[in-house]
């Protein structure tokens, strides 16, 4: 979807239920329309287009070490991506060596905040026999015996030392089942002491209490997304609280709750958005929209709205976002913003997930956001398409009623 073009429905949808800290900003209540531009990010993309070392991952999540979120953060100071299931390895040509390997997380550290190959490193962890390892493996007192780490959103908390908190899934293969043989098992925290480089030898990691021992598939997880409205990451209207959005279910129901970054490792003042108001009992909690991703993004425009980014429906072709009155809804109806066809034409297992915005990244007045290809035959596809699994990316430019 290159063109420019609005969105408009018949009705809105109602007034926001909850009560943001009094400010200046004007908030605009349309939620059912944007004017923007969609297009395809290929320097960005071609950043993750690697031959040597590091050459795939998914996940994608980014933060600046000083807390800030503000658009463009990463020009001023290095920006840590983060990665979950990744590829090692070396490709000659459009051949993938014999030797390559999968390790379940990495980090890349980019300076200067442009899509510039040389002012990106990336790093992972080795094992007792020098083999690369993930940087985080899960060792909490629910762990049980191998299982994995995908990671979640993070963000720097400056009420706690500038320390990074990471989300992170506890994972366990399920045998015999070669498509989606994987099964969340969990929900933890993992802190990063601030200034740590990589492989972070003083990180430590807390069980998430909420529905410990129960199905995730049916009581969902934190992380998918964060947003850090306060005033220290330079969110546009802080109330002081970080909202922490979850998924749950096939339906990809989004949740959110909320607590003050002091308060992060208190569980019991953890506060859940049931519909009507933030309650204490997370089994109250309520979505705040369907049809989203894994992995998403709430992000705050300048006219007072908030956009949500995701895949539509957790793998389809469509981009999508909705847009909100406050970090917790109401959110409208899901307005396509692009197709990425053109990224699986090679194979028809190649599926898309887990589209999102990163706005340390971006440019006042973009978005800039990324998107997942991976394959249903992994295995059987990566030495044909030995690049495939990598982020792309696409840019989104939006105007505003003035």
């Amino acid at each position: 979807m290159k063109p420019a073009f609005v969105i408009g429905l018949a009705s809105l949808i109602g007034s926001c239920n909850s009560k943001p800290a009094e400010t200046a900003l004007s908030i605009n209540t349309n939620i059912d329309s944007i004017r923007f531009t969609a297009e395809a990010a290929p320097e960005w993309s071609n950043l993750f287009k690697r031959k040597s070392g590091w050459f795939g991952g998914d996940g994608i999540f980014a933060l600046v070490r000083s807390g800030n979120e503000a658009p463009g953060a990463a020009e001023k100071e290095e920006a840590l991506i983060w990665f979950s299931d990744t590829m090692l390895g070396e490709i000659i040509g459009d051949s993938l060596q014999p030797g390559f390997s999968m390790i379940n997380n990495s980090i890349g550290i980019l300076q200067g905040g442009k899509p510039d190959s040389s002012a990106i490193r990336f790093h992972w962890d080795k094992d007792n026999q020098g083999k690369p390892a993930a940087l985080f493996i899960p060792q909490t007192p629910a762990t049980s015996a191998g299982e994995y780490y995908w990671l979640g959103d993070g963000f720097v908390n400056t009420a706690k030392n500038n320390n990074i908190y990471l989300f992170g899934y506890r994972i366990q293969n399920i045998p015999n089942q070669p498509v989606f043989g994987f099964k969340e098992m969990g929900n933890t925290m993992i802190i990063i002491p601030a200034g740590e480089q990589p492989p972070f030898p003083g990180k430590r990691q807390v069980d998430i209490p909420f529905w410990l021992n129960r199905a995730v598939d049916s009581v969902g997880s934190f992380g998918a997304g964060i947003l850090v409205n306060t005033k220290e990451a330079g969110a546009l209207n802080p109330d002081g609280y970080v909202y922490i959005y979850g998924c749950r279910g096939q339906n990809k129901q989004v949740m959110v709750a909320r607590v003050q970054p002091a308060d992060i490792e208190s569980f019991d003042l953890w506060r859940f958005w049931n519909g009507t108001e933030w309650v204490a009992d997370a089994n109250a909690v309520q979505p705040i929209a369907t049809n989203a991703s894994n992995e998403l993004s709430v992000t705050p425009l300048e006219d007072g709205r908030y956009i949500m980014v995701f895949q539509r429906e957790g793998i389809s072709n469509k981009v999508g976002i909705r847009l909100g009155t406050s970090p917790n809804g109401p959110f409208g109806p899901i307005i396509n913003i692009y197709d990425v066809s053109d990224d699986l034409k090679d194979s028809p297992n190649f599926f898309p997930y887990n589209a999102k915005a990163h706005p340390v990244l971006s440019k006042p007045g973009e978005l800039l956001i990324s998107y997942n290809i991976n394959s249903f035959k992994f295995f059987d596809e990566i030495g044909d398409f030995p690049q495939l699994y990598r982020p792309r990316f696409i840019r989104l430019k939006y105007e505003l009623e003035k």
